[in-house]
């Protein structure tokens, strides 16, 4: 039965909310009210049980002066006879009432919203965050980015709850005290008034300086995460130059820079608790003299001193806990903040409103005029032109930082041209989603990431409803199938269910390079993008695979980018670019006898490898991502 009362209480809000993404509001609390919207209405529930919990309270502390003014002026004999009914209503407040708002509004704190509302938060931010462009993930930490959405969600509730909950029982208590005091002794309200102007100064005073040392410790503390995580995601790289001693220094770093803020913030808290406690010593004295003054004029009842001193001890308690939940009001504020800077940050990449699924009938590839040149205005790709005819296999050539993993990542509409258009049978890729477009290309690059999943998860990842003979002859034609079932991971799992470790560390680098090449047979898109599909592997592997690449490539346009010439050379047609601009274009016999820049690349070549010159490469990481 408590079970059944739990779940029907954890069912009454969907963490997974299946509203559309949108972008969230720039402004802090716009961007609160956004993520508020859709549990707002069981906050407000909430916020009024917690009204009626601090009103029984306070009705309880006047029926305690009540009790004291009976027993100090009425017999024995005649107290229950004349109070038998006020008594029995107070039980029934006390026994029953109150213990049931109690209970509705736990039940409601942390059955509904404590673990719905930050995940509705987390959801709702996921699902934006996946929608945004590779530069914004090149731009930033994955850990800072994980971290910012992890902490936000729960800034975000907190500061939800705290307001409504916190201060829609502190305002009923306190403004509760104040009146009954005025009914017991009007001169016993004074010091009450006084304090509570006092202790909402203080409030005033120290809290925005909270909130601004909250700010920036959120912020060094997403430095601080992102910078470990960072040297945990790159430890074969660390152990690989020796520099534990300089991760240590490069995180100790942002860990002094987060300690230095904390600082700041606990010397304000220190004063702030000085200050409270000298405003509740100086009530208590105040309440304590004015009620004795008062009760040696006859103006006020033992009853009234006794209620005035017992609200002074219960409000000092009281300040105490409202201070430390506004404090970590304005500390989550500024993870709200600090998360919103990042959440709300413009999708660079949209959708147009109403693009519609792209169709390839035939695989043509037009790039009309594109220019590129990452906003800085040029130095990257200029008015290029290149037809690719359907079913055409082109090899894109070039030095570093020619601009050929930068058109394909256009292709891809990683990035928006700055100016002309890339077309697909005719259809401009800006006007199709950008999901369909990606579904009808098959990409395999050099610097393969695998998921941290299964070896089953990351080839289906393609295709997800693959049955399981279809994921095997993938990694049976990409010369997989032998490794795969000799793999174990820690957990006992084998074969095509060993799971492969962050972005596929387990494996070699030819081994995930075959996982990869494996996935794409699997999705079979019409056109091909192969950017040192094969660099990884070994010779006897890389001639054992060709046989299945050519059958792939059968019927697909395929763009294959490689600095390895003799890997390209046989293909329909070379595209030579440089400096952002296609420079020559031909089959490698012609382009031998052009006597140019292709002819000067081969001729350099040592083992089939191309000569690195001193042009750094420009090329975009977007494609690696694949």
């Amino acid at each position: 039965m408590i079970d059944s009362l739990f779940r029907r209480f954890e069912r009454l809000t969907d963490p997974f909310p299946e509203a559309s993404v949108e972008q969230p509001p720039t402004g802090l609390w716009a961007f609160i009210w956004h993520h508020t919207k859709p549990i707002w209405p069981l906050v407000a529930v909430g916020g009024v049980l917690t009204a009626l919990i601090s009103v029984a309270q306070i009705v309880i502390f006047s029926f305690m002066g009540d009790i004291v003014d009976w027993l100090a002026g009425r017999p024995p004999d005649e107290f229950f006879s004349n109070e038998f009914w006020t008594l029995l209503g107070m039980g029934a407040l006390i026994l029953i009432a109150m213990p049931i708002l109690g209970i509705l509004h736990d039940l409601l704190l942390f059955q509904t919203l404590a673990g719905n509302f930050p995940m509705i938060i987390r959801w709702q931010g996921h699902k934006y965050l996946l929608r945004q462009s590779v530069s914004f993930f090149a731009d930033e930490f994955a850990g800072r980015v994980s971290t910012k959405l992890m902490q936000g969600a729960l800034g975000i509730r907190e500061v939800v709850m705290k307001t409504v909950d916190v201060f829609a029982y502190v305002a009923i208590y306190f403004l509760g005290a104040v009146v009954l005091m005025a009914t017991f002794d009007p001169v016993l309200m004074i010091p009450f008034i006084v304090w509570i102007v006092a202790y909402t100064a203080i409030l005033v005073f120290f809290l925005p300086r909270l909130r601004k040392t909250s700010e920036v410790q959120a912020n060094a503390r997403s430095e601080m995460t992102g910078r470990v995580v960072d040297s945990y995601t790159n430890i074969a790289t660390i152990k690989l130059f020796a520099h534990a001693g300089r991760e240590e220094r490069y995180a100790r770093d942002a860990m002094d820079r987060f300690l230095h803020t904390v600082f700041p913030q606990m010397r304000l808290v220190t004063l702030l608790n000085t200050c409270l406690g000298m405003a509740n010593a100086l009530l208590l004295f105040a309440v304590g003299a004015l009620g004795l003054w008062s009760w040696s004029l006859g103006t006020a009842s033992v009853g009234a001193l006794a209620v005035g001193l017992g609200l002074v001890m219960r409000l000092e308690g009281m300040s105490h806990w409202v201070m430390w939940e506004l404090a970590g009001l304005f500390e989550n504020l500024g993870m709200a903040e600090d998360a919103a800077t990042m959440l709300a940050k413009p999708q660079a990449v949209t959708d147009r409103p109403g693009a519609k699924p792209l169709v390839v009938r035939k695989g043509a590839v037009h790039f009309d005029n594109v220019s590129f040149h990452y906003g800085k205005g040029e130095g990257v790709i200029g008015h290029l032109d290149l037809s690719i005819r359907p079913g055409e296999k082109i090899g894109l050539v070039g030095r570093s930082g020619a601009g050929k993993s930068t058109l394909v990542n256009l292709l891809l509409r990683f990035h928006d041209v700055e100016e002309g258009r890339i077309t697909i049978d005719g259809t401009d890729i800006a006007s199709v989603s950008q999901d369909s477009l990606r579904a009808h290309i098959g990409v395999v690059t050099q610097d393969t990431a695998l998921l941290h999943r299964s070896v089953r998860d990351n080839i289906q990842y393609s295709r997800p409803d693959a049955a399981m003979e279809e994921i095997e002859r993938a990694a049976r034609e990409a010369k997989a199938i032998d490794f795969i079932g000799d793999l174990s991971d820690p957990t006992g799992r084998t074969g095509f269910d060993a799971h492969v470790g962050e972005r596929g560390v387990k494996l070699s680098g030819g081994q995930r390079q075959r996982i990869a090449i494996a996935r794409v047979m699997l999705k079979d898109a019409p056109i091909l993008v192969l950017d040192e599909a094969t660099s990884a592997l070994d010779s006897e592997v890389e001639a054992a695979i060709q046989d299945s690449l050519d059958q792939l490539m059968k019927g697909k346009t395929v763009i294959a980018i490689a600095h390895r010439l003799s890997t390209i050379s046989q293909m329909d047609r070379l595209v030579v670019m440089d400096r952002g601009a296609v420079v020559e274009e031909g089959t490698h016999d012609d382009l031998i006898a052009q006597n140019g820049l292709y002819a000067r690349l081969w001729a350099r070549q040592s083992g089939g490898f191309l000569h690195v010159d001193e042009t750094t490469d420009r090329d975009a990481p977007g494609v690696a991502a694949q």
